[in-house]
């Protein structure tokens, strides 16, 4: 069955590879099928790209980034605007195509178009301060002069929870900062970069800066790691792929970000005010069906409020609405795959059989096959699968604690370090705390940190680079110095 999105503009819906201002069917020759994973319907067929059209792909990059490094930073900054502004004027048909594809609820969707739009209009403005420095040299007669300039040929390996705005938040910046782009998105939800490259084409982007290339991950990976031509990868995934991307990265010296797994806390102390604990836990650990790698993972609970926060949280909880993205009143729709259905069953079950309480949810719902219900545990100690690992679905995992110190010594209880929530009144503790947690960003009573001002990282297993902010185009260009001499003559 094929269940084709109703658009406005029809042609948001791309179905083959964009090279070097091409729409190319690919000499795979290959098809893939998109699917709705809350009907199982397939949305539209794609065909796939293969080695010779990514070589092709960054080979036009190439050719594309000695005349786009050459525009001034004006002219990148207005190509760059024109594709936000046609990305908003497009929002409601690019949220209808993305709920489609991905599943997440409409209101969420329309959400992240807005979020990937703020990173275009962000990066626009940012392509005028790409500023170096003057300063004196070492000897009286010279000086030195910094310059930032573009890396060259970016490779960008996005993924399928956020397949507008991870696109958004790693091309805008290498657009603006004068590399031009290759991007391989997720197979899952190919559809949403095709739509983002036919406004970019709208836009006025020249042939060549921007291209996708939709097809076999290992095949095109392979490519673009092993390309002399791409100096640059920024990926977002699990750690497990990007140590794989790292290795593959290292014969050429390519410089990488890496944007990974993460298995935040959210630690809520005795003198939290729970009402915007409650809140802040609903966004974060909920959103996008838990399917974030900033949701909250374990939540780290002192116990004099344990047993009400726990009631509390099952309440609010229960407000939720699961079932299709696009009916009204959704809030949370399916997971991407019946894979994803099979890994948070798995750890759920496994947690359970280890001695946590399960008290909501913890079996996949009757609506289809990709459909898994909020669910809460309580009782889950460090030594339980719920603990140790990345749930990647609407699971929230509840652990005790006693003190501070026992507080801290479990958030940092992990390989990852991507993001992390501290719940208190007390602004020395909030303060402490967050200055103790091994993570790349904290929330301090906040559950939604994420915008684009805010720099985006984190550390240990969850990678390395900062996306968005003032400092989101540093790993998009080098540092060239310049002596300067003869100034006594």
């Amino acid at each position: 069955m094929q269940q084709v999105p109703a658009l406005e503009d029809q042609r948001l819906l791309r179905t083959t590879s964009y090279v070097d201002g091409a729409w190319e069917a690919g000499e795979a020759r290959e098809v893939l099928a998109v699917n709705n994973p809350a009907t199982g319907a397939t949305i539209a067929e794609v065909r796939t790209a293969n080695a010779a059209d990514t070589r092709r792909a960054i080979e036009a990059a190439h050719r594309a980034f000695g005349e786009w490094r050459r525009t001034t930073v004006k002219e990148r900054a207005g190509i760059l605007r024109r594709w936000y502004e046609l990305t908003i004027e497009a929002a409601e048909d690019l949220a209808v195509l993305m709920t489609a594809e991905q599943g997440k609820a409409l209101f969420e969707s329309r959400g992240e178009i807005q979020y990937g739009a703020s990173f275009i209009e962000w990066f626009a403005e940012q392509a005028k301060r790409a500023d170096g420095d003057v300063f004196s040299g070492a000897t009286p007669h010279t000086r030195a002069v910094c310059i930032r300039q573009p890396v060259g040929v970016v490779a960008a390996i996005t993924p399928w929870n956020f397949p507008n705005a991870m696109i958004a938040r790693k091309v805008a910046p290498a657009l603006a900062a004068g590399c031009t782009v290759v991007v391989k998105p997720a197979e899952d939800t190919p559809l949403s970069a095709l739509a983002m490259a036919e406004l970019a084409e709208r836009a006025g982007f020249p042939a060549g800066c921007f291209n996708v290339v939709v097809g076999n991950p290992q095949e095109i990976g392979a490519e673009l790691t092993g390309s002399p031509l791409v100096r640059k990868l920024s990926f977002t995934g699990s750690t497990a792929v990007g140590k794989l991307l790292e290795e593959q990265c290292a014969p050429t010296l390519k410089r990488t970000t890496m944007e990974l797994g993460g298995n935040a806390p959210f630690i809520v102390f005795d003198d939290a005010d729970l009402d915007d604990a409650i809140a802040g836990a609903l966004l974060s650990k909920y959103r996008n069906s838990g399917q974030t790698c900033v949701c909250a993972n374990r939540f780290l609970v002192q116990d004099s409020i344990y047993d009400e926060f726990c009631e509390r949280l099952v309440a609010a909880t229960g407000e939720l609405v699961l079932g299709n993205g696009a009916d009204e009143g959704v809030t949370q729709g399916p997971l991407i795959n019946t894979e994803a259905i099979a890994k948070v069953t798995g750890l759920v079950n496994a947690s359970i059989e280890a001695g946590a309480e399960c008290v909501m949810g913890g079996k996949p719902a009757d609506l289809g096959e990709c459909f898994y219900p909020h669910t809460v545990l309580r009782d889950v100690t460090p030594d339980m699968p719920v603990f140790r690992n990345e749930i990647f679905g609407p699971v929230a995992a509840l652990t005790r604690f006693k003190d501070e110190a026992e507080a801290i010594a479990l958030a940092n209880d992990t390989d990852a370090g991507l993001c992390a929530y501290v719940y208190s009144r007390d602004i020395g503790r909030v303060w402490r705390v967050a200055e103790a947690l091994e993570y790349g960003m904290v929330g301090m009573n906040e559950g939604i940190i994420s915008s684009e001002m805010a720099p985006f990282g984190g550390v240990k297993a969850s990678g390395w680079g900062r996306e968005g902010s003032r400092y989101g185009m540093d790993d998009y260009m080098d540092i060239k110095y310049l002596c300067v001499g003869g100034l006594d003559r």
